[in-house]
């Protein structure tokens, strides 16, 4: 036993000197989520307790459940779960198909300078921070000098107030999200399509195949493991759908269609200092979706899937 042990360690050894440049690549990675994703997770006690910052962790009340059982019996847990239920289903539904169908239409494109230049522009969205994205919107879409209501008026129309009706905010959001990674979200997708079996392509076309019935019969069924895969990450963000976008929308006249767990997390948090209760809601965001990724994962396997794991 000892010198299998041995054997096995001087392989696992060599293995890591053999790939040691792959493996420098990736430490910085491991060493982000070491630091911002899991030494964190330490913190969670206070969800707990009744943090005080000067008594410190060790030092605060335990309070138990109360924080999650004032989460769960308050009102605004029913705004906030409509509110973030709502703007996923439109990431879902809406968004999650786009990438997939843009992938498909790019690959059909035989013109290699036209592909490129098309990619280069619909990237370029991706690379704006959501500040910029949500400004440019409001220059286009603001009721007093917008570019979208003045035409509106010049045609003899009413003024459409985009940037605080609770009825646009949906809308403005899945736009922004789509302009922003619309195309960014293609290269996924278009790596799993270059490793299509082209003799797969020359057997359809024998059979007399167009180009649709080879995306329909060769294509998708080859990228339906990214196809999962990806749509498994994307349900476990149920309840995580980023701060920052969603705070800039936000104000006082779209707030009960647009507060959503993240931004009520901050709000609660920094802003009222209630840091156990924030927590909690943090920490109830977290298991709801490890809960929802194991439980998509098990779909996938039982449908004869690899799935994340």
């Amino acid at each position: 036993m000892k010198e299998l042990d041995e054997k096995k360690s001087k392989k696992g050894i060599s293995h890591l000197f053999q790939y040691r440049i792959l493996y420098l690549m990736i430490l910085p990675g491991i060493i982000y989520f070491l630091i911002f994703k899991y030494m964190p997770m330490g913190g969670l006690i206070i969800a707990f307790q009744n943090y005080q910052p000067f008594l410190g962790i060790l030092g605060s009340p335990w309070v138990g459940f109360e924080h999650f059982i004032r989460l769960f019996t308050g009102d605004v847990f029913t705004m906030l779960l409509t509110n973030t239920l709502r703007l996923f289903s439109l990431q879902l539904f809406l968004f999650f198909p786009l990438p997939i169908i843009l992938s498909l239409m790019l690959n059909e494109v035989r013109h290699a300078k036209f592909k490129k230049g098309i990619q280069t522009i619909i990237y370029i969205p991706y690379f704006m921070s959501w500040v910029i994205i949500v400004s440019i919107s409001f220059v286009l879409l603001s009721l007093d000098g917008g570019l979208i209501n003045e035409l509106i008026a010049y045609f003899g129309g009413d003024k459409i107030p985009f940037l605080t009706s609770p009825e646009w905010m949906p809308r403005m959001y899945i736009g922004q999200v789509i302009w922003k990674e619309l195309g960014w979200s293609t290269i996924i997708y278009l790596a799993a399509i270059t490793n299509v079996d082209t003799q797969l392509y020359e057997a359809a076309d024998m059979d007399g195949a167009g180009r649709l019935r080879k995306m329909w019969h060769v294509t998708l069924p080859a990228i339906r493991g990214t196809i999962i895969t990806l749509l498994i990450l994307r349900i476990g963000d149920v309840l995580n759908l980023g701060f920052e976008h969603v705070h800039l929308l936000l104000n006082s006249m779209n707030r009960q269609v647009a507060e959503i767990f993240d931004t009520y997390i901050y709000t609660a948090g920094l802003q009222n200092g209630q840091l156990s209760f924030s927590t909690a809601v943090g920490m109830f965001k977290g298991v709801v979706g490890l809960i929802m990724v194991w439980g998509a994962n098990k779909i996938a396997n039982k449908l004869g899937e690899e799935g994340v794991y």
